[in-house]
């Protein structure tokens, strides 16, 4: 599985990371990528607009390792629009996602494309843990569901960004949709087409809980889903409602446990 560190024309794994003001914690998540057992990879890091060393940090690295590319947006987007300028320039058959303050252990490539082709499956997910900003453990290992259809993920929302990955070969080119908890619509729409995504459940990653980060606000990333619920699917409100006392039962449970 490992093809040595040599890229090709074509790299197997496009790895795409959004970053704003990430010094602190990016050339981190680069090296967790450069560790992988699996090194026909690319990662395409977008800048947008940082305020801070980001883009010097990861410019020392890309001058080190071609398989780390520099993208800088003019002005500042959002994380949606970085990663939609990240995946126009992606090249390879996989893209996974890796937030920049976020780590993949080092075999998290190799075993899920190897998982991803045994299972000839368009998504896939994995299980993980979550750091704190010093890099230490909190609580248990977040396991996952053996398959996620649409109907299921919209009570659900299982597929962390980190874990995420998709096969174009069998999904065709994707792009973000410019609204919060883009994520979690990407995994939706592809879905909705008919395709099942399947969850690895091997600690493959590390979700690092940074204070004052947009995911940090349980209330917030609730507001957020149900906005989706209603704005993006278009769920009626019975059904909306369902989803999101799910949503919410999940989310409390998975928070009783630390």
């Amino acid at each position: 599985m490992n093809t040595g560190s040599a890229p090709q024309a074509r790299p197997l794994v496009s790895v795409i990371t959004a970053a704003y003001n990430a010094e602190a914690f990016i050339g981190e998540t680069i090296a967790s990528v450069q560790d992988q057992t699996l090194q026909d990879w690319e990662m395409l890091v977008a800048d947008d607009d940082s305020g801070d060393n980001t883009a010097a940090i990861v410019g020392t690295c890309a001058a080190a390792d071609p398989r780390v590319k520099l993208v800088t947006l003019p002005r500042n987007g959002g994380v949606a629009a970085a990663r939609n300028v990240a995946l126009e320039k992606a090249k390879g058959r996989f893209i996974a996602f890796l937030d920049s303050d976020d780590l993949w252990m080092p075999e998290k490539l190799e075993r899920q494309v190897a998982f991803m082709r045994q299972r000839d499956c368009a998504v896939s997910y994995t299980a993980f843990r979550r750091i704190n900003e010093d890099g230490r453990q909190l609580g248990r290992l977040i396991t996952v569901p053996e398959r996620l259809t649409y109907t299921q993920l919209l009570k659900n929302t299982a597929i962390a960004t980190l874990t995420g990955m998709v096969d174009t070969d069998r999904t065709g080119p994707i792009r973000m949709t410019e609204a919060r908890r883009d994520d979690f619509i990407l995994w939706l729409s592809i879905l909705k087409r008919g395709f099942v995504a399947y969850g690895l459940q091997e600690d493959l990653a590390r979700y690092r809980v940074v204070q004052g980060s947009l995911s940090s606000k349980p209330k917030r990333s609730a507001a957020w889903t149900w906005s989706v619920y209603r704005k993006v699917e278009k769920l009626g409100l019975l059904h909306a409602s369902w989803c999101m006392l799910h949503y919410g039962t999940r989310a409390v449970l998975k928070r009783l446990v630390f």
